[in-house]
């Protein structure tokens, strides 16, 4: 039983953590706020404990590398083409991407990782975002 209020533990922190990190998206306006990305964290958390604890599969990470690849038709859907080539949605595709990571590192245990890359993350969503002009190009 003790291992169990731990995993819930695991699940708490997988919420939190994404949803600090929907709140700073749903702040700025972007669809995918904080219930989003808490449930992101908390559904690749809790696959990854279930691979861990739950079957006695040879290889655990097999599920979790299923996460990576399912999570990304959650970004798919967040990316908008529109009009002349413009694309849209892709940082938050990165952020359903980045949420689900975060997932998997509390889930595993692995807290300091979990809570570091939260930090890093929002640092990065943070930032003023920079335009490199590339200079004209002249045929």
């Amino acid at each position: 039983m003790p291992d169990e209020f731990m995993m819930v533990g695991r699940l708490l922190l997988a919420g939190a953590l994404g949803g600090l990190i929907g709140f700073q998206r749903e702040k700025v306006g972007k669809e995918a706020g904080i219930r989003t990305l808490a449930l992101i964290a908390i559904g690749s958390a809790l696959f990854t404990m279930l691979s861990v604890s739950g079957f006695e599969a040879p290889d655990p990470s097999r599920l979790a590398a299923n996460i990576v690849v399912g999570i990304g038709f959650l970004g798919a859907g967040a990316i908008i083409h529109r009009d002349q080539g413009v694309i849209e949605g892709m940082t938050t595709a990165a952020t359903i991407w980045v949420a689900a990571a975060i997932g998997i590192a509390a889930g595993t245990g692995l807290y300091f990782i979990a809570v570091a890359a939260t930090v890093i993350v929002l640092v990065v969503l943070v930032l003023p975002h920079v335009h490199i002009d590339q200079g004209s190009k002249e045929k």
